[in-house]
């Protein structure tokens, strides 16, 4: 039996989420992140409506060219309890549709509903999902359909917003091909330059490469790319692991070195990651510290645990240690916490799987 995969994906959703809860917004340019402070602001865009998106505002952007491209837009900060409480109604629609239901984000999931036995059934059983879930929550959702995760995930993207794009086995090669290879998903930037760099500027290209000169080149990635290329993937959907991370960063007004203010904001960070962990009823293993210096050089510090937990104390001592590192008298601009391979059960993930 074929495979038949969902991929579910919020439409800009924490910006969507906010133009629900005050529909003056509709219509409007709203760019939710750090505060601009009419452009000298500090700290970056988390999301932006499409709107926004039209000036040039997209996810990642610091806050203050995002005021310069788009001045007229509405700006609000992060309200991580009020797309929490969203999501968790928006997953309690979708796990009614299918079997296994796998949340991988607060805006995105995978649904298996192979059991309903063609493409042409999926289709129609999304677009039912689609209506209850406008019609409940007021949101709109892009939805992917493939034999497989990687394929329904990069068919959620095809048609953003609102869309529905369905890729039968049959129709995987003619549809990936011609995609330019970061549309893969793990292939970030630095990847993808090394690939151009080597004429590999589609995922045709790609395929068509020797598996065994992309192993010589990214080791074992080079092989799992080569296998998600011709849209293939291994495992099945997961119940149990629903997100991948859970983060918090902060900006500060002014770079500082002071170590009593660069480890209070630490813990007050650990805080707020453990917070959200406890009202998710995530375990984690993985920790990892950002810290983005005075010149913008950006560096990551990471501790693996023996098992999953939720200990706070923990996080803190960790993350406190982590910063260590970096207390060599550099000024520090930027500050942040993330808590990953997280856990509702035992289960545990494919290698190939944390690129999905």
């Amino acid at each position: 039996m074929n495979r038949i995969i969902l991929h579910i994906d919020m439409d800009s959703f924490f910006a969507s989420v906010e133009v629900k809860n005050n529909p003056s917004l509709r219509g409007l340019p709203v760019i939710i992140g750090a505060d601009p402070k009419g452009g000298s602001g500090r700290g970056v865009v988390s999301t932006a409506s499409y709107e926004a998106r039209k000036c040039g505002v997209h996810s990642g952007m610091p806050i203050s060219r995002a005021y310069r491209l788009c001045p007229e837009a509405v700006f609000l900060p992060v309200n991580f309890p009020l797309y929490i409480q969203t999501s968790g109604h928006i997953m309690q629609i979708v796990e009614r549709y299918g079997e296994h239901l796998e949340q991988v984000s607060i805006d995105e999931a995978y649904l298996d509903v192979s059991q309903i036995g063609s493409f042409t059934a999926a289709s129609s059983l999304a677009l039912r999902m689609k209506e209850e879930i406008r019609t409940n929550e007021s949101l709109t959702c892009s939805i992917g359909i493939g034999p497989s995760r990687v394929v329904a995930k990069i068919a959620s993207d095809f048609q953003k917003p609102d869309g529905l794009t369905v890729i039968t086995p049959e129709e995987v090669m003619a549809f990936l091909g011609p995609l330019p290879v970061g549309k893969i998903p793990g292939i970030g930037r630095k990847t993808e330059k090394e690939l151009v760099e080597r004429g590999i500027t589609t995922v045709g290209q790609l395929v068509q490469t020797d598996i065994q000169e992309l192993r010589s080149l990214f080791g074992m990635w080079g092989v799992y790319m080569h296998a998600l290329a011709q849209g293939e993937d291994v495992g099945s959907v997961r119940t149990g692991i629903e997100t991948r991370s859970i983060s918090r960063e902060t900006t500060f007004e002014v770079d500082t070195d002071r170590m009593s203010v660069l480890e209070e904001t630490m813990d007050s960070l650990s805080r707020d990651v453990h917070q959200s962990l406890v009202e998710e009823q995530y375990l984690f293993r993985t920790i990892t510290i950002k810290v983005r210096d005075t010149r913008f050089a950006t560096h990551t510090r990471s501790r693996t645990l023996d098992r999953p937990t939720e200990d706070l104390h923990l996080i803190r001592t960790v993350s406190r240690e982590l910063l260590l590192e970096f207390l060599d008298g550099r000024k520090i601009r930027l500050l942040g916490l993330r808590l990953s391979h997280l856990y509702k059960d035992h289960t545990v993930q494919a290698t190939i799987q944390e690129y999905l």
